[in-house]
This record gives structure tokens, sequence and C-alpha cells, in this order.
């Protein structure tokens, strides 16, 4: 998009009187007269220094969503007619700019040979420990693993690993992750914030509610096409919690070529609840939901070592519900959350819980090998 040709704001369309509460005009706004659109972008290649400002073009909701929602071959067509009903002149350049960003994460992620997002219906149930510890269980298998931790307010992976501190080296064809325990490469926007620093978002706060996830969404898609990746053989990505509409199902469509998503939930009525409506939004988008895994489906005795149930919900009778497999059933164990919460995470593979995680990793193998023959056959 050329200088001149748009308001470049801290949010969305300037109301009046929004210079005064912090939102600077660069150039006319485009002639959008009852347009039926609003869209904005963050830019290509590594910027996010640039987090809290889009470039955008103002007018109501109408195609942002589908903008978002579909990050691959239709949101060229999408866009195009979205801006062709602004008579906004310089559609193109707006288009190959998101195009390009599009290409630049299916270009370096090209050597990843699998790639699923782990997801959860509601936030405190053990997603983040159960991404990292399926990494570190497909590691111990052999195999070259990535972790990408998608949360943007809440990254935790650093923590977990004992990474905190570390960068990404940024070079002329990306930003290279670091490496941690077992040879995980780690991508978390955790390595951009000081510690215990919270992202902040620049703009009028007034108009913030009703853009943040657009500035989100911005920030993630740029962020994840700017990691290189090389070549692993798992790709993990750890979302944010959420289910519906929200976020979650957004950014899997920002990775291409997706294998699935893993359900992590607790036999909790109240989890269940909310897991399922995340799995149908999840199908209704396209998203292949490859099983669920029971977390803290027990209390395990860091004494004895003997287990007691700790709720009483079916998580098993869920899973028929769904027609999904019970990927595996792993307990709450104090010894493995105090090891994370010091950043020094178990790695003897003869632990009974890691065992459990092991198992988990070998069923995903599984489904993964019988996806691919079953194409194959097709």
């Amino acid at each position: 998009m050329s200088p001149g040709t748009y308001r470049r704001v801290c949010g969305a369309a300037t109301p009046k009187g929004a210079a005064q509460r912090g939102c600077s005009a660069t150039g006319p706004t485009p002639r959008a007269t009852g347009a039926p659109a609003a869209l904005g972008y963050a830019g290509a290649g590594p910027a996010l220094g640039r987090a809290g400002k889009i470039d955008t073009i103002s007018g109501p909701m109408l195609g942002l969503e589908q903008i978002l929602r579909a990050p691959r071959a239709m949101a060229t067509k999408d866009l195009k007619d979205i801006l062709g009903r602004l008579k906004y002149a310089d559609d193109a350049k707006v288009v190959q700019q998101i195009t390009e960003q599009m290409k630049a994460v299916t270009g370096r992620m090209a050597a990843v040979r699998h790639k699923l997002v782990v997801m959860s219906g509601k936030g405190g149930v053990g997603k983040s420990m159960t991404t990292v510890n399926l990494a570190l269980a497909l590691a111990r298998q052999g195999h070259k693993v990535g972790v990408l931790d998608v949360d943007l307010n809440g990254p935790c992976v650093p923590k977990m690993l004992g990474m905190r501190g570390q960068q990404f080296t940024i070079t002329p064809e990306g930003a290279i992750p670091p490496v941690g325990p077992l040879g995980l490469k780690v991508g978390s926007m955790d390595f951009f914030l000081d510690e215990l620093s919270p992202v902040r978002w620049k703009g009028p706060m007034d108009l913030s509610p009703v853009w943040l996830g657009v500035w989100e969404m911005n920030v993630l898609r740029e962020f994840i096409a700017d990691i290189v990746w090389g070549e692993v053989d798992f790709l993990l990505a750890d979302l944010p919690p959420g289910a519906a509409a929200d976020k979650p199902p957004v950014i899997s469509g920002f990775i291409p070529d997706l294998d699935g998503a893993i359900v992590v939930t607790t036999p909790s009525e109240v989890a269940s609840d909310v897991v399922q409506k995340s799995i149908a939004y999840a199908r209704d988008l396209g998203i292949k939901v490859l099983g669920i895994v029971e977390n803290m489906s027990t209390y395990r005795c860091p004494q004895c070592g003997n287990e007691s149930e700790l709720f009483e919900g079916d998580t098993e009778a869920m899973c028929q519900a769904l027609d999904l497999p019970l990927l595996g059933c792993i307990p709450f164990d104090r010894t493995m959350a105090k090891s994370f919460d010091k950043g020094t995470p178990l790695l003897d593979a003869s632990y009974p819980t890691l065992k459990r995680y092991d198992e988990i990793a070998s069923r995903i193998k599984a489904l993964l090998d019988y996806k691919k023959i079953l194409a194959k056959q097709l």
C-alpha cells in the first residue's frame, strides 16, 4: 500500500476527535462512504516492533472475519471483492502484501513433516503442559520437534523449559528459534517480552475492545510467518484457550497443511461442555480433530504413587459421542508440576507419568500414519 493512500491509526476507523486521543493520520482516507468492508494488516517481514500500529482501510465490519479466517487461496479473491466494493485503487498492492505473508509461512514450514495444534475449550486444563510433554515424548522417540507457543498474552512454554531470556537469531532468511531440552526448537512471543511484562497495545483505550482481536491476529500471523523452522518432523502449536468463534480456529488457519488438532480437557462436566463446543466449531472450519487427551484424570500421590479420582466426569463417554479416540489419560502430578515451575522438566523416560505421554505420542503417530495410508488409497 503506497504512502498517502491510507490512514495510519492505532486501531480502527478514526472517529471525530480521535487525533486528540492518540491516533495520527498520515494521509487521506480512501473513498469509503457506505463501504461494506474493513480490514487491517501488520505488514510483511519481521516487523514485530510495530505490533500496535495497523494500516487500516476503515468502514463497517463486513468482510473482516472472512479475511482473518481464510488466510489461504480464497482470501485473495475475497480481499479483491471487498476492495472492489470500496473502489480502492491500490487493492493489488494490499492483496500482494497479505499473499506474500501467506507464501512466507508456507515456505518456512515446507520442511516440517507434521503440523499439529493443541487446543482446549477452556483455560486451566493443562494444555501447555500437555503440549510440552508430548513434544518431549516425540523427541525421546528420536524425532526433530518444534513447539510454537501461540498464546500472545500468556506465553509460558519458555518458562516451563527453562528457556527464559533466550532470543531468536535474526537472519536475512527469517527468525531462527532457540533450541531447548532434547533439541526442541521453540518459538514464543515470550522471547520478545521482559519477565512479567505483558503485551501492551498502542492507541486509544476506548477503541481497543473493538480492535484488539484484529491487532492480535495480525501480529500472530506475522510472527508465525517470520519463523524459520528448518527440517522438523513434528511441529506442535500451543494455542490460547477458547472455543467457538474465538482465536484458536482462526490461528489454526495460519498454519498451512495442518495435520490436525489434539484437544485437552479434564474429566469435569464444565470442561466437557466447553470442549464439545470447541470441537464442533473446529469441525465446522474443516479442522481435523485427531483425538482427546484427558488431563488431571487422577491425582498421583508424590509419596506413595497411588492415584485417586479428582473429578466425576466421563471423558470416555464424551469421546464415544463425538466419535473421537481417547488418546490417553494423564494424572495430576505435583512432582511434574513443580519441575515445570522451576524450568527443569522431567526427562527420565522411566518416570510413570512420562510413560503415559510416550504412549499418547505413539498413538498420535499411528493416527497420522493411518491418515497417510488412507489418503494414498483414495
